[in-house]
């Protein structure tokens, strides 16, 4: 399933605070990653989420538009990449970017209505940070997490980096048993909703609660 020790590493860290420029490409934001956002979007606005953190936010997209386009308290932004920080500070002064793993969250116990995480969860020590996130949420709280997803073909599974590397891209069953775990009651699992020219991207989004 997923491996126990796995944490944001060195490698992945300096990977994407590399790669932060070209994270922000119009092209790659609106074929990959925009999808699965406004559906956290959405998701967010039906639950009336008052504070909110995104994490793994590179930088900074998802968490300035929570912060612009829902009426919330406090919007957070946490990530482990001092570039993709940068950016993101550049980005939106009133968002609250914080450097730190998902699995270790700067934040007391009960302190969020929401925690929201797209497209980076392969990177996190998956059970830890689901427990993570179920901590710092309050009763009633919403979990809504964006995985990459691919069928499981034999192909793709010799490109997977594997239970043990830096990368796991688990399977719907996973993640809900992921969820289950931690505590959560999940509410809702389905593909992404996408254009048809970006459907070979294969994400999932699952949502749950905090009872």
């Amino acid at each position: 399933m997923t491996a126990p020790g796995r944490r944001f590493n060195d490698v992945v860290t300096r990977f994407w605070s590399v790669a932060a420029p070209v994270y922000d490409l119009p092209a790659l934001q609106r074929w990959f990653y925009r999808p699965v956002q406004d559906e956290v979007v959405a998701q967010l606005r039906a639950h009336q989420s008052r504070r909110v953190a995104d994490i793994a936010c590179g930088t900074g997209i998802l968490a300035t538009r929570i912060h612009n386009e829902l009426d919330t308290d406090e919007v957070y932004g946490v990530d482990m990449s001092d570039g993709m920080l940068a950016q993101a500070r550049a980005r939106c002064g009133r968002v609250r970017w914080l450097k730190a793993p998902a699995e270790r969250l700067p934040f007391d116990d009960g302190a969020l209505d929401a925690v929201v995480s797209t497209t980076a969860f392969h990177f996190f020590d998956q059970p830890v940070a689901m427990r993570e996130f179920h901590r710092v949420l309050a009763p009633g709280g919403l979990v809504a997490v964006g995985t990459i997803s691919p069928p499981d073909l034999p192909v793709l599974r010799l490109l997977r980096l594997g239970p043990n590397g830096t990368a796991h891209t688990p399977t719907p069953a996973e993640v809900l048993t992921l969820f289950t775990e931690a505590g959560f009651h999940v509410v809702d699992q389905h593909r992404t909703h996408r254009p048809a020219w970006s459907r070979p991207v294969f994400d999932l989004i699952t949502v749950g609660k905090k009872d």
